[in-house]
């Protein structure tokens, strides 16, 4: 169905386009370009339909159908189908106690050898205020451990 309405929406296209392109202008003689209508109407004198301005009406009403008919039936296949979400697995993941997470000392000079350990301290949440009532947690890193008296 639609493929067929598709179809028609296409003829009433190319029909339009053909039937606007062979009507001539209404004020296409000399008077008409420095503004002599032959009436004082606002788009110049109005004269009987013919049968191509029948047919851009009929073909302008049939294209706008067709185009909120396409649209309706585009609309209503969208939802159908499955996500990336609905072949996963259905299981919840797993809870893992929090741990503490850490962030190396400003300061410190980078260590070139891999198997150095890098000296981290633990991070703990704090409240800041953002605004009257509301807080939010951030992670503040702890204050550094004291430094070895050296003898």
């Amino acid at each position: 169905m639609y493929y067929l309405l598709l179809l028609v929406h296409v003829i009433v296209c190319v029909f339009l386009i053909i039937v606007v392109l062979l009507q001539s202008g209404k004020a296409a003689d000399l008077a008409g370009a420095f503004g002599g209508m032959g009436s004082q109407t606002a788009f110049g004198p109005r004269g009987s339909a013919t049968l191509l301005s029948k047919a851009t009406t009929i073909s302008a009403i049939l294209f706008m159908v067709t185009s909120l008919s396409l649209s309706i039936m585009a609309t209503r296949n969208a939802g159908l189908g499955s996500t990336v979400l609905d072949s996963g697995t259905k299981s919840a993941p797993a809870k893992s106690a929090p741990s503490k997470t850490t962030v190396p000392i400003p300061g410190q000079p980078a260590q070139s050898a891999p198997a150095a350990p890098i000296k981290s301290v633990p991070v703990q949440p704090q409240s800041v205020p953002v605004s009257p009532g509301n807080t939010i947690n951030v992670p503040i890193p702890a204050a550094p451990p004291p430094a070895p008296a050296k003898k």
